[in-house]
């Protein structure tokens, strides 16, 4: 079986290398052809762990192509994956299909024999139907169907998700496409992963529904932590409390800045945007969206006035700058906020990320310093922050802190240190959810 994905992003580019490693034929088409340039050359254009290996031994054993040349592949193929970008439309909120729908119109033309046409891509209720309408006028002699098979892969950890997945989710309703969507993920019927059939609408609403979801129990354990902070309570045993009621689960009871990346933050404005649209608002989805966006603006805040409200001249030291750990991806991080309020107030920035700095540089102020070591960043510093809780940061001592900043002042806003030791390393700590705001200095 030859499968060919139209895409070369994270998302189909984690996919169709996967397909590759389960041993099919897989030919990923990106029309960037700077970037399949440098996958042809071994470069991978995202940071994700274990995909350089994964690509490489697939491209070894001629399993896995890049291209930028759609016609043959297409015609070939038994199966193609859009796997295309889906943003946030500028202005309004909804996602911008644009490019789903050209990818269906130029791999109409060229279809070949029973083709079916899987939109891997996050996509809105109604899109599925739409891509099949626009094949069908391009080409009406095609013979294909289209499914609905969303993705669920978690930045830092995708290759497991693809490879051992809590569960594959498939729009298809013709017995034809349910039984090529079987023998493609034959494997992980072997390892007895749940594979749910649905018709194209469900599919494409669970994706936005399981996202949503995980969005409001971020944003509630965040709530939670503010409440936390003024009465003396201790955020992290509220969850853990929570969390082991088998009906709620410990997942994403994590407190933080806010939740970002290349999601959360697209998927439930597009939710609320297709609920409105049919008449069925999800005012729950709505406060949360509200709810991040304020947060996310409220941690710069929060480091001034733990700073005694002024940190004019004083040099801070941002530990993070990707939306989370193991992964660069940048969009909608909370720093993206944070750095720009400091600069406001004339504080001096020495940032570090083990893998991000170089797609931050583009998307924060200039006068950002870049490091090339924690070390660096801390050294001199009069407050620290952790914005992203690499597991570096959290090897670095509160004694190694206190020897190197000129500082006393740690705002940790991942909760990655023992409040205790950090005291007894002389320095003042500001966290999430676990002292009142009194207790601070």
């Amino acid at each position: 079986m030859k499968i060919t994905v139209i895409g070369t992003g994270y998302v189909g580019l984690v996919s169709g290398t996967c397909f590759s490693e389960f041993g099919f034929h897989v030919t990923c088409v990106d029309k960037d052809t700077k970037k399949i340039e440098r996958l042809q050359q071994g470069e991978i254009p995202i940071y994700e762990p274990g995909l350089d290996d994964l690509v490489h031994r697939n491209v070894a054993a001629k399993r896995l192509n890049f291209t930028s040349e759609i016609t043959d592949v297409v015609k070939d193929a038994d199966a193609v994956f859009i796997a295309v970008g889906t943003p946030e439309r500028r202005g309004d909120g909804h996602a911008d299909l644009s490019y789903v729908y050209a990818a269906a119109k130029e791999i109409a033309p060229h279809l070949h024999g029973y083709t079916l046409v899987v939109t891997k891509s996050t996509v809105p209720v109604g899109t599925g139907r739409e891509v099949e309408g626009i094949i069908r006028q391009t080409n009406p002699d095609a013979d294909f169907d289209v499914a609905s098979n969303p993705e669920f892969l978690r930045e830092g950890s995708a290759i497991t998700d693809f490879m051992r997945p809590d569960r594959v989710v498939v729009g298809a309703e013709g017995s034809r496409a349910q039984a090529m969507m079987k023998a493609l993920y034959r494997p992980l019927f072997l390892l007895e992963t749940p594979i749910l059939f649905t018709n194209l609408e469900t599919s494409e609403l669970i994706k936005y529904a399981a996202n949503a979801f995980l969005a409001v129990k971020i944003s509630f354990i965040n709530q939670m932590a503010d409440l936390c902070e003024k009465i003396g309570a201790d955020v992290h045993d509220v969850a853990k409390g929570m969390g082991l009621d088998k009906r709620i689960g410990s997942k994403f009871l994590h407190p933080g800045p806010g939740y970002g990346g290349s999601c959360f933050p697209k998927d439930t404005q597009a939710l609320v945007r297709t609920a409105s649209q049919f008449g069925a608002p999800v005012s729950i989805v709505e406060d949360v969206v509200r709810y991040n966006a304020t947060r996310k603006q409220s941690m710069g805040k929060r480091i001034i006035a733990a700073a005694g409200g002024e940190v004019s001249g004083k040099t801070i030291a941002i530990l993070g700058l990707a939306f989370k750990p193991e992964t660069d991806d940048m969009r909608d991080s909370p720093v993206l906020d944070i750095i720009p309020q400091l600069l406001d107030q004339k504080a001096k920035i020495k940032a570090y990320d083990p893998a991000a700095m170089a797609q931050a540089a583009p998307l924060l102020p200039d006068e950002v310093e870049y490091c090339d070591r924690a070390e660096t960043a801390i050294t001199g510093a009069d407050i620290v922050v952790i914005v992203t809780e690499w597991n570096e940061f959290r090897a670095i001592s509160p004694i190694s802190l206190a020897d190197k900043m000129s500082g006393r002042l740690i705002v940790d806003l991942r909760n990655i240190y023992d409040p205790d030791a950090i005291v007894e390393a002389g320095l003042n700590l500001v966290n999430i959810g676990r002292m009142k705001p009194s207790t601070y200095n």
